[in-house]
């Protein structure tokens, strides 16, 4: 029983490291992603601390857990691109290319800039109220997060992106901020 409540603990202990370890590894070039988190995990199986089935389960969850974030980051993604192309009344492709040629949302947008920003507010105001209701995050912390949502936004809208400026994935602090509902705000530059 003991031996059973140790190993619960190490896979619990793991589970939390290896998000911070994938995480990691995403950033680091010396070594492939992941592989650090497999060869921990390699070596506790050699010592016996667990069993290959225990190790096999976590992976598992852990690339469950991927697939599930990634698969809502892609559709907060599309949900906000579909309310920027419908406030603006252009298509996703004008809108992708559009951005990459340096130009700012709110070039693009042009006399229908307040709109799109009343549109972004909505929006996030519902992501950050559907947040509390899950119980992601805390009344107080919804509070902040719409103290200057409309600022944010509009700097947001205001900031020229371009191709060049971030290529492919970047750091963007997406329409919530430094750290929105879903957590840090990480994204891609493709709006």
């Amino acid at each position: 029983m003991k031996k059973k409540i140790i190993a619960a603990t190490v896979v619990a202990g793991l589970t939390l490291a290896l998000g911070t370890a994938g995480v990691a590894s995403a950033h680091d070039n010396k070594m492939g992603r992941g592989e650090k988190a497999a060869a921990a995990l390699s070596d506790l199986v050699s010592k016996g601390t667990l069993t290959q089935a225990q190790v096999d389960a976590v992976k598992k969850a852990l690339s469950d857990a991927r697939d599930a974030a990634r698969a809502s980051h892609d559709a907060m993604h599309a949900e906000r691109n579909k309310i920027i192309t419908d406030t603006l009344g252009i298509d996703a492709a004008t809108l992708k290319s559009r951005l990459q040629a340096g130009e700012s949302l709110a070039a693009i947008a042009g006399a229908k800039k307040d709109a799109l920003i009343d549109a972004l507010v909505a929006y996030e105001t519902k992501e950050i109220d559907e947040a509390v209701t899950a119980g992601k995050i805390t009344a107080a912390q919804a509070t902040n997060l719409k103290a200057g949502l409309k600022t944010r936004i509009n700097e947001r809208v205001e900031e020229v992106r371009g191709f060049g400026k971030h290529s492919g994935k970047g750091k963007g602090k997406g329409f919530h901020g430094e750290h929105g509902p879903r957590g840090k705000g990480h994204g891609r530059d493709d709006r």
